[in-house]
């Protein structure tokens, strides 16, 4: 396995309409890790997402992204190497596609099958990426027919069908229901575990941080305040500093959630929790 860094931003701020959306972030992330960024909305989450996934350049610093230097690489190449999911994407997606065409036309980043040629292997490779995601039943059904959750895995499906070497997910679980955001969080959860990709996961809900989750990076206002595993800088003190908000945090069976103030939730060890990775 490699030892160079899958991703790796340094002295990265973006500035839009003279306002600084991130600055000053230094952020690695090694092989093997496997990252989520917690915050609150509008404290550059998105964008750090964006330029992670090679769609948005940095106002100043650098960004290397699986060895590659942005600036001096061919992004084109770069990003079939790099998926990107996110609630947004659902509606670029033509409602009357067949998930299968969904799914199979990520072999060429396209997002219609009639750019390109597949062959029956192509699309037998589509549907088996369907099945690993629980929603290989949709299969013959219309795209925009699906539930928010069944959307949201097969377009997690259509991410991993080319074999990325870096996944990244902005707030996949957004306007999902319960239902819909656990068997999501069990999907990325099955993701996480299997070790490749590298999966980054941005969020703002301690909830959706799957049990096996290694690294957490905190923004506010733009700015890192906190990185580093998991269970040594998720607590209390880090909601209340990211989300201006006083809260407790439990975590069972490996899975976080915040109480109300004056509740005892605290930071708990993977031991006294009887879960975790």
């Amino acid at each position: 396995m490699s030892t160079a860094p899958v991703l790796r931003l340094t002295g990265v701020g973006l500035r839009r309409d003279g306002r600084d959306l991130l600055d000053a972030v230094d952020w690695t992330v090694r092989p093997g890790e496997s990252w989520v960024v917690l915050g609150p909305n509008g404290c550059g989450k998105t964008s750090l997402a964006r330029i992670a996934a090679l769609y948005e350049h940095p106002s100043r610093g650098t960004v290397e992204v699986l060895g590659a230097r942005l600036g001096r690489t061919d992004v084109r190449a770069l990003r079939r190497r790099v998926a990107l999911v996110s609630s947004a994407m659902a509606d670029q997606v033509r409602g009357d596609l067949d998930p299968v065409d969904v799914v199979v036309t990520a072999l060429h980043a396209a997002l219609e099958p009639w750019w390109h040629t597949y062959t029956d292997a192509d699309r037998d490779r589509a549907r088996e990426a369907l099945e690993h995601q629980h929603v290989g039943h949709t299969a013959g059904r219309r795209f925009g027919s699906l539930s928010s959750g069944e959307r949201q895995r097969v377009l997690l499906a259509r991410a991993l069908v080319a074999g990325p070497d870096l996944l990244l997910l902005d707030e996949p679980a957004a306007g999902l229901d319960l239902g819909g955001r656990e068997e999501l969080v069990d999907r990325l959860e099955a993701v996480v575990r299997q070790g490749s990709p590298t999966v980054v996961l941005v969020t703002h809900h301690v909830e959706e941080i799957p049990p096996s989750a290694s690294h957490l990076l905190a923004l506010g206002g733009g700015r890192v305040l906190a990185a580093g595993p998991v269970e040594e800088v998720l607590d209390a003190g880090l909601l209340r500093a990211a989300f201006d908000v006083e809260v407790g945090l439990s975590r069972t069976g490996g899975r976080w959630s915040v109480t109300p103030a004056g509740s005892p939730g605290r930071h708990l060890t993977e031991h006294e929790d009887g879960g975790g990775r």
